[in-house]
C-alpha cells in the first residue's frame, strides 16, 4: 500500500469516526465507562501532540530554516510556533471573555473555530509526513483526540440556540477539516518541491508545533477536571506514554 492511499484511507475514517462521534454524543456515549475510555485516551494523544511537537516538529522546521536560510539568523521557527499557541490562546481567551454576554451561542462558535483551525493544522501535519511510523501514530492520536472532541462540541452544541441548518454548517465543517488537512498537506508537499517545498513544510511544521503545545498543555488542563486523584494521576500516566512513544520514535526517524 503507498503512503498517499494509506493517507486517504485515515482521512476517510477520521470523517467517520467526526460523524458518528457529533451526531450520536448522547446515545452512544454517555455511559460513564465509556466517557472515562474517552478521556484517557484523549490524555494519551495529548502526549502524543506534546511529543510530535517538541520531538519532531519544531526541531526539524529549526533545522530547515538553519540550512535553507543560511543568512538569516534568526529564530523564524520558534516565533511561528509561539503565533501558533497564542492564535488558540486568543480564541479560547475570547470565547471565556464573551461567556459573561452570550454563553449559549458564543461559546460553541467559539469552540466550533478553535476546534475547526486545529483539526484543519493536524490534518495538513498528517498529509506532509513522509514515513508511514509517524503518520500511523498522528492518525492513531487523531482518532483518540477526534473522538472526545467530537464529544465536547456536541455537548456543546446542545446547549445552544441553534437551526438545524446551523448545526449541519457546524457539524459538517468540523468533521471535513481534517480530511481537508491531509489533502491540502499531501498535496502541496507533492506540488512544491526544493527550497520552496522544504520551507513552506518548515513554517507549517513550526506553526502547527505551537497549535498542538497549546491543545495538550492549557487547553488540556482546562478542560479535564477529575474528582479524585488517582483519576488525574492515570489520565496523566497516559500522556506520558504518548509523549513517550513520540520520543522512541526519534531513533528511527
Amino acid at each position: 500500500m503507498s503512503l498517499l492511499l494509506y493517507k486517504t484511507l485515515a482521512g476517510l475514517l477520521i470523517l467517520l469516526t467526526s460523524l458518528v462521534a457529533v451526531i450520536y454524543p448522547v446515545k452512544i456515549l454517555a455511559k460513564p465507562g465509556h466517557n472515562r475510555f474517552l478521556e484517557l485516551g484523549d490524555a494519551f494523544a495529548s502526549g502524543v501532540f506534546l511529543g510530535a511537537a517538541l520531538f519532531h516538529m519544531l526541531p526539524d522546521a529549526i533545522q530547515e530554516f538553519q540550512k535553507s536560510l543560511k543568512n538569516i539568523d534568526y529564530p523564524l521557527a520558534e516565533l511561528l510556533c509561539a503565533a501558533g499557541f497564542l492564535i488558540l490562546l486568543f480564541f479560547e481567551y475570547l470565547g471565556e471573555h464573551k461567556s459573561q454576554k452570550s454563553h449559549k451561542t458564543t461559546i460553541p462558535l467559539i469552540l466550533t473555530i478553535i476546534l475547526i483551525i486545529h483539526s484543519l493544522i493536524e490534518g495538513a501535519v498528517l498529509g506532509i509526513n513522509t514515513t508511514f511510523a509517524t503518520t500511523s501514530l498522528i492518525f492513531l492520536a487523531i482518532i483518540a483526540h477526534k473522538s472526545s472532541e467530537s464529544f465536547a462540541l456536541a455537548v456543546t452544541l446542545n446547549r445552544g440556540s441553534f437551526k438545524l441548518t446551523t448545526l449541519a454548517i457546524i457539524i459538517g465543517l468540523f468533521s471535513l477539516m481534517t480530511p481537508l488537512g491531509i489533502a491540502l498537506g499531501a498535496s502541496v508537499t507533492h506540488l512544491l518541491s526544493g527550497r520552496t517545498g522544504s520551507l513552506y513544510s518548515a513554517g507549517f511544521s513550526a506553526f502547527a508545533a505551537g497549535t498542538f503545545l497549546y491543545m495538550s498543555t492549557l487547553h488540556h488542563i482546562n478542560h479535564h477536571h477529575r474528582a479524585t486523584d488517582s483519576e488525574s494521576l492515570l489520565e496523566y500516566l497516559f500522556l506520558i506514554i504518548g509523549l513517550g512513544l513520540m520520543a522512541v520514535l526519534v531513533l528511527w526517524s
